[in-house]
């Protein structure tokens, strides 16, 4: 393994522009990059910096339709002359120029990533420009075009993969990722979210636990609206874990949407970025104890664009880079500098909220029946610990 860990940007990505007004601003990567800069990590002993190509239409078809990619491409190339089809067109994924291009650059970031943990170049590969885990494989959904994460997933397998954990921690159920590999074994799908009673797409209901022949490979933990740190950490540390262990995997791929943050404005969850960074380091440590330290990291959801997201995914590029930035660090002048040149925004002084990331353990504390967290954690369990041989 020649580096620890290789970090994917091109500027490019930034052109993945919905419009002003949309809550998709590019310029949370903007800034995420600058952040990522101003702490030298991307000069970090061991890290590279690289850009893939865009992925290619047999790459993007290993997961999506012809007629909708070709559809994209219609919509990319005249947006004003665009109809509403496949997705595209609506409020939520507005067509503009350049769609195609943009989104599958930053697919194509994700599949790179994909092959140079798998071919062992690096330990690690993060894209905070992917995790767009909505898109389905024949139309958009819920800001994302193409569905990088299962692009690189299918990447994977097309590789020789033959057992790929894909954790997602956004406040959305990634509900994309679950339908393109719902029939299919080799892929153990985990999304911990917000419940789908109060939160798009209304679905992640822990009976949702995959298709014939791949029973158990779907698991949903549906987080009651209002869920903190101490509940979203005992619920991962619940169910991830054992079910990591149990699945053996080759590779790791997560998806570290920062929408979970009390302060992001689409959704209904209290978590803050040190339990966020929590997360983050307890799934490096999950690669490295069962996958040979493969670990793809992926950004995701995220709309607090300047409190929230540059500084949570700068963490995840710091984890895996090997050199982490500590809570307490103060955020670099000059970066709070360009935060005010780009928004007229206050840029946040410290790399923390401040809060204690502690949690009760499942199994030491033993669980409230009358907790409706716990009844979560319990539902999703018993839904699908049996088919992996573990007791609920």
């Amino acid at each position: 393994m020649s580096g620890r860990a290789q970090l994917m940007w091109d500027e490019q990505v930034t052109g993945y522009d919905f419009g002003p007004g949309h809550p998709m601003d590019p310029v949370r990567l903007a800034l995420t990059i600058g952040l990522v800069r101003d702490f030298g990590l991307d000069r970090a002993p061991g890290v590279t910096v690289t850009a893939a190509p865009g992925a290619g239409d047999s790459t993007l078809q290993l997961v999506h339709r012809p007629e909708y990619v070709a559809a994209v491409r219609r919509a990319s190339a005249d947006p004003k002359a665009a109809e509403i089809e496949y997705g595209i067109g609506t409020e939520d994924n507005p067509a503009f120029a350049g769609m195609h291009e943009a989104s599958a650059l930053i697919a194509g970031q994700s599949v790179g990533a994909a092959e140079a943990v798998w071919r062992g170049e690096v330990a690690h590969a993060v894209n905070f420009a992917g995790g767009l885990h909505h898109a389905m494989p024949g139309s958009a959904s819920g800001f994302c075009v193409y569905n990088d994460a299962a692009v690189a997933i299918a990447r994977l397998l097309e590789l020789g993969a033959e057992r790929v954990v894909y954790v997602d921690v956004d406040v959305h159920h990634g509900d994309g990722v679950q339908a393109v590999f719902w029939d299919d074994p080799r892929v153990l799908t985990i999304s911990l979210h917000e419940h789908p009673r109060t939160l798009f797409p209304q679905t992640g209901w822990p009976e949702e636990s995959g298709g014939p022949g791949a029973e158990g490979s779907a698991v949903n933990v549906a987080l009651p609206a209002g869920t903190g740190d101490a509940g979203w950490l005992r619920a991962f540390h619940a169910v991830v874990p054992e079910l990591v262990t149990a699945f053996r995997p080759q590779v790791l791929v997560t998806q570290h949407g920062a929408d979970t943050h009390f302060e992001d404005p689409l959704a209904h969850l209290a978590v803050s970025l040190d339990a966020q960074r929590a997360v983050m380091e307890a799934c490096h440590e999950l690669a490295h104890v069962h996958a040979e330290g493969r670990w793809v990291a992926l950004g995701g959801g995220g709309y607090e664009v300047v409190e929230v997201v540059p500084r949570s995914w700068t963490h995840l590029v710091a984890i895996a880079a090997g050199a982490p930035v500590p809570p307490e660090a103060e955020t670099p002048e000059e970066w709070r500098q360009e935060v005010y040149r780009r928004t007229m925004r206050v840029a946040p002084l410290r790399m923390t909220d401040g809060r204690d990331a502690r949690w009760r353990g499942f199994h030491d504390a033993g669980y409230d029946p009358a907790d409706r967290l716990d009844q979560a954690v319990l539902a999703t369990r018993r839904a699908v610990f049996p088919a992996h041989g573990l007791l609920p």
